[in-house]
């Protein structure tokens, strides 16, 4: 599999778009914030002036019953503010998580090969949740925390330049190696998320093949192979703790040395007179109101940092073109064309010297050309490796085509929108996937709307009923995680009902009876039969006797068809089909 690229770094450039949709919000938490940011920087002078009516023998109710006023109006300000940012925040999270699972469900089936399923899902999860810290911290909280550190400096610098000087050295040493150490969080958190990702990947990998690990005593070798990619997540996470750690000590460190400083140097200054006691005390208030939003904007500035380095993931997978399902058609050329009937000389579909390979640059097919006409059955057959389940991945519009040109009633598939024309087909893949859910959740997924005695039918056509009935809950019993709770072969014919449902003109089955026993062969085969007189069939198969009364059956060995026939002319005329046939008993 091939590795993800590195993701570009995001800046706050590539944050806004998510931020945008919740203008009114952070203007309002931002003015909420500035208004916060005055009532702070009010509280050392009131401060103050209770000292002076102190000292004077003033009264003391109007400034204490102000400086309680703007105590309360801080704390209720602060807190709408903080549900607005909060709210905000979990607004970015879930239109992240929405964006990115619409992109994730819609990329080309070829990036599903390239990528692991347990890093794409991290990045819907862990990685969108980091974006929350950024919005409350990282956006509105840091320009209040600058207008109160701003104001408190001024403030500062009217009470005592002296003593502004003293602490502006001493705080500035803690600032710098702050800041030098939180941008390099970014490219340490980018990497930890990514570590994060593989562990998920490892885990998931683990779980979607238990039982084949338990049954090959693999348990513990799968145990060690998730815990070495568990220990890289957490060294990755340990290097981000160190790197923030470093943030504390040195702010603390800067603080306590300030405080020092001026309580040493403004004890002395009141001692000489040049600052009353009242100015002191307002400026060291001041200076706590300094020291708090600055540590706002270190923590903001970090936190901001890795949502950042969470982001360039986010991006991307965002900037992966998704499957267009609505190509640009070229003029003339209509939506849906007219279907062919039975007997048209234009078939439903027809291959023209198909060729393709692989991204890597394995060939897979060489020149394939056959057709299917309207309502009838056509099988694909030859040994595995023969690339007939790549056959009907290109016809379904999962890979482009390397030469050669796919048509759909006499249309170039390419010229048509891809929803419409997946509309008239139904697919049923080789492992015959089942949704997790109930019986009715997969059967109404190609076909909401279908009335119960619909879904009941096609479950009798494919002799699904008896499993329905077993259980009291009818079609709304579970089928587990993946249909664990089905057989193969019942997971095969729930996944052929749910095509029925959706009443294709041509159904594409890849190995439809692999998981079958031969009563159920011959059910299904009676089915498959009724299903063929109103619509067309393309089936590929294994064993032959599931496709030994098609129309025409195509032989395919190497990506080349070496016959099409019957399948009693193909017995008499091709070798490769003959070895196939009498392998099977059916010469």
């Amino acid at each position: 599999m091939t590795p993800p690229v590195r993701p570009p770094r995001a800046g706050v450039r590539e944050l806004w778009p998510l931020l945008r949709p919740h203008r009114a919000a952070l203007v309002a938490a931002a003015v909420l914030s500035l208004v916060s940011a005055a009532a702070a920087l009010a509280q050392p002078l009131l401060v103050s002036r209770v000292v002076d009516a102190v000292g004077a023998g003033r009264p003391l109710l109007p400034v204490v019953a102000a400086l309680v006023v703007v105590l309360v109006a801080a704390a209720v300000l602060g807190a709408g503010q903080q549900y607005l940012l909060q709210r905000t925040a979990e607004g970015v999270v879930l239109t992240t998580r929405r964006t990115l699972a619409d992109r994730l469900l819609r990329l080309p089936v070829v990036e599903y090969d390239r990528r692991r399923t347990g890093d794409l899902m991290s990045r819907v999860g862990a990685d969108t949740t980091l974006l929350r810290a950024t919005v409350t911290s990282g956006v509105v909280e840091v320009g209040g925390a600058l207008v109160v550190g701003i104001g408190a400096l001024v403030a500062m610098a009217l009470v005592d330049g002296v003593l502004l000087l003293v602490t502006v050295g001493s705080v500035s040493i803690g600032v710098v190696v702050a800041v030098a150490a939180a941008r390099r969080v970014r490219t340490l958190s980018r990497q930890a998320q990514e570590q994060v990702g593989a562990m998920s990947a490892a885990v998931e990998r683990a779980l979607s093949a238990v039982r084949t690990i338990r049954a090959s005593g693999a348990t513990a070798r799968e145990v060690d192979t998730v815990g070495v990619s568990a220990q890289r997540a957490w060294a990755a996470g340990v290097a981000v703790a160190r790197l923030q750690a470093l943030v504390s000590p040195a702010s603390s460190i800067a603080v306590q040395g300030a405080f020092l400083a001026v309580l040493g140097l403004g004890g002395y200054r009141v001692a000489t007179g040049s600052i009353g006691v009242a100015d002191l005390i307002a400026f060291i208030l001041y200076l706590f109101l300094l020291v708090m939003p600055l540590g706002q904007v270190i923590r903001a500035y970090t936190e901001l940092q890795t949502g950042l380095g969470a982001l360039a993931r986010v991006q991307e997978v965002l900037a992966l073109e998704p499957e267009d399902d609505d190509r640009p058609q070229r003029p003339g050329t209509t939506t849906a064309p007219r279907l062919p009937a039975p007997g048209d000389p234009v078939p439903l579909l027809e291959l023209r010297d198909v060729g393709f390979g692989y991204a890597d640059g394995t060939p897979v097919l060489h020149g394939v050309s056959f057709s299917v006409p309207a309502g009838s059955r056509t099988a694909v057959v030859g040994p595995s490796g023969a690339g007939k389940s790549t056959l009907l991945a290109l016809v379904e519009g999962f890979y482009p085509l390397t030469s050669g040109s796919v048509r759909w009633a006499g249309t170039d598939v390419r010229e048509l929108p891809r929803a419409a024309l997946r509309a008239r087909m139904g697919y049923v893949e080789q492992e015959a996937p089942v949704l997790a859910g109930t019986v009715r959740e997969n059967l109404l997924l190609a076909a909401p709307g279908t009335p119960e005695p619909e879904l009941w039918q096609v479950l009798a056509d494919v002799g699904l009923t008896p499993v329905v009935e077993r259980s009291e809950l009818g079609l709304d019993v579970l089928v587990g995680d993946d249909g664990v709770l089905l057989s193969g072969g019942e997971r095969q014919r729930l996944a052929i009902a749910r095509s029925l449902l959706a009443r294709p003109a041509l159904l594409l089955l890849d190995e439809p009876t692999a998981s079958l026993d031969a009563r159920n062969e011959t059910l299904l085969r009676q089915t498959l039969d009724a299903a063929a007189r109103d619509r067309a069939l393309l089936v590929v198969a294994h064993r032959l006797s599931t496709v030994r009364d098609s129309d025409q059956i195509v032989v395919l060995e190497g990506g080349r068809v070496v016959a099409v026939g019957t399948h009693d002319e193909l017995v008499e005329t091709d070798p490769l089909y003959r070895e196939l046939a009498t392998a099977q008993l059916l010469v």
